[in-house]
């Protein structure tokens, strides 16, 4: 077993079974736990496929036996030895090697190790902080290597299914022009054009279309994006899309194929007896809003909001009568078994909901007697009994009311929803609950603008049939845009593209982007459009988000291999950091921080 380069590895660790019960096998590997047992010494060594129980024995190898008093924990080992069955009673239930053990005849150290900061373990309990700085040691971690396998499994079966659909796979320039996305650009100075700079692509989004242009047809790509914008649990400043672009086809097409990819990822991953089966649910943007406050509903549990604006609109509450007669509504949620919530924690609600710009929380809780609060002086005992009804109120619930404008009463309720089944356990951790959200609104105004804004992005096509409304009523237009959503988080969106010069540069200027600008920043592609463009649409899987959810995971960070902070840092590498003058120089840049120091100060 062992050659003039030196031992040879037959087998890993993790695939030792009864039926190797015999057989010289030479391991390789990392040691996970040494014990010694007044005699025997133990060594658990695993790879990245899992642990086996290794022996010494110093009556049979007594050299070895010795260098293995020397091993630590996470030192490098060769071994080989003769696989045996443990003896009755030591077998490892927990183990899927715990039936067998391998007794060793030979050990060769490969490397030393010093002791890790933290115990290479599932569940280990240290900072996140730590675990970042020293990336490398975490990935040992079985947990992460799971993590990572199912990331692969779940891009080799998307791949294996777009390539049975027809799909090309097609890679996109990583140095492109800097347009407006949505997000900031990651910029790159371009030494050979002094002044002039790259940006790295937040999607490849106007590539996919010029391919369609190209008459590709159908592309997909494993795409890598990059958006500089504020980080969260689920967002980093560099991510991956399963990006994909289809042509002649309606928002159908498109839905169907997506939802075959997104089953064919759980079942290739998948681990629970739960099934995915498509289609899935469909609901318009305004039935999402109106029932959940939120575009991306979880669906997983009630809690939907109630109006109540009709019945505000005359009553003797002028918070509520007030929000209706200046265009606002009067919304609420019944938090079912909630009523005994104290003072202070029914405050702690308020609070939460003007975090959301809500400027109050009405309440009332629902009682054998009837509604109970401090504005029951403000209803008659009808109208008490009529909110009742309307919230189906049960002895025990607390009906809580926001009156603001809708996007307020959406956001603070919507936000609340989720904030109390979290708080009451309410939310199931083990279902998986896709939906689609359509008929979105193709713009949205910015009140800190004061104009029109793509709520998508700007080659979304409007609806037929709204079309004429663009330039007239704008914010009536329904966009061809389609988002997929599962347990409350964005997965993806996508929409049917805009494939017309005409119809695009009307769109440019609904969202107030000149003809002068246009020509400059998408000239390239209003040009393409004057050559035969074939309708088409596509969409983009966030992927990290979406094994992150189907893993179980509560954050991006751990199912990416070296991920950033929250401040975008990397602990590990240090990036980023300051380069030499030398560099700056090539790249004819000077940095002048004072206004940003001043700032700080």
């Amino acid at each position: 077993m062992e050659s003039k380069q030196g031992l040879k590895r037959t087998h890993s660790c993790g695939v030792l079974r009864s039926d190797h019960i015999g057989q010289e096998v030479v391991l390789m590997g990392w040691a996970q736990r040494c014990r010694d047992h007044g005699g025997l010494i133990f060594i658990d060594l695993r790879d990245r496929t899992g642990v086996v129980q290794t022996v010494f024995d110093p009556d049979r190898v007594k050299e070895e036996f010795a260098k293995a008093e020397g091993v630590r924990s996470e030192y490098v080992l060769a071994v080989t030895g003769k696989v045996e069955e443990r003896p009755e009673g030591t077998e490892n239930p927990n183990l899927a090697t715990g039936q067998v053990e391998v007794l060793v005849t030979h050990i060769r150290i490969l490397n030393t190790a010093k002791t890790p900061p933290f115990y290479i373990e599932d569940g280990v309990d240290v900072e996140e902080n730590v675990r970042l700085k020293y990336r490398y040691l975490d990935l040992r971690r079985p947990e992460m290597q799971r993590a990572l396998e199912l990331k692969h499994k779940s891009a080799a079966a998307a791949r294996e299914f777009l390539n049975s659909r027809g799909f090309w796979e097609i890679e996109t320039p990583m140095l492109t022009l800097s347009t407006p996305e949505g997000a900031r650009d990651f910029l790159v100075p371009s030494r050979l054009n002094p002044g002039s700079f790259y940006a790295l692509p937040q999607s490849p989004q106007l590539f996919k279309q010029l391919l369609m242009v190209s008459g590709m047809e159908r592309y997909y790509q494993v795409a890598r994006c990059f958006r500089d914008e504020d980080l969260r649990a689920d967002r980093q400043p560099e991510f991956t899309q399963i990006d994909l672009e289809m042509s002649f086809v309606d928002i159908d097409d498109v839905i169907e194929l997506i939802e075959n990819v997104v089953v064919s990822i759980y079942n290739a991953t998948r681990t629970s007896d739960l099934e995915l089966k498509p289609p899935f649910p469909r609901l318009s943007f305004q039935e999402a809003m109106d029932r959940f406050g939120s575009d991306k509903p979880d669906t997983r549990f009630g809690l939907e909001l109630v109006d109540f604006t009709d019945l505000a609109a005359h009553c003797g509450f002028n918070v509520f009568s007030k929000a209706v007669e200046t265009g606002g509504q009067v919304k609420g949620i019944n938090a079912k078994g909630c009523g005994s919530l104290s003072r202070r924690e029914i405050d702690d609600l308020i609070d939460f909901a003007k975090t959301y710009k809500a400027k109050g929380l009405a309440y009332f809780t629902a009682t054998g007697q009837g509604l109970k609060s401090p504005l029951n002086k403000f209803f008659t005992e009808d109208e008490l009994k009529t909110i009742a009804e309307r919230f189906k109120a049960e002895d025990g619930d607390l009906l809580l009311f926001v009156a603001d404008r809708p996007s307020v009463v959406a956001d603070a309720l919507g936000a609340l929803r989720l904030h109390i089944a979290g708080m009451t356990g309410l939310i199931p951790e083990d279902e998986l609950k896709f939906l689609w959200v359509v008929d979105f609104p193709l713009l949205e105004y910015d009140e800190d603008e004061k104009r029109f804004s793509a709520r998508h992005h700007p080659f979304t096509s409007p609806q037929d049939g709204d079309l004429p409304a663009l330039e007239t009523d704008p914010a009536s237009v329904r966009a061809k845009a389609y988002d997929l959503v599962l347990n409350g988080v964005e997965v993806g969106g996508g929409s049917i593209r805009i494939h017309q010069r005409d119809v695009q540069e009307r769109m440019f200027a609904a969202i107030g982007i000149s003809q002068e600008e246009a020509r400059q920043k998408f000239g390239f592609l209003l040009d393409a459009f004057e050559y035969g463009t074939p309708p088409h649409g596509g969409f983009a899987i966030g992927f990290d988000r979406l094994i992150m959810l189907i893993s179980g995971k509560k954050t991006i960070r751990d199912v990416i291999a070296f991920p950033k902070t929250q401040s975008a840092a990397d602990l590990m590498s240090g990036a980023p950091n300051k380069v030499s003058a030398g560099q700056l120089r090539d790249l004819h840049i000077k940095i002048d921080l004072g206004g940003k120091l001043k700032e700080k100060r």
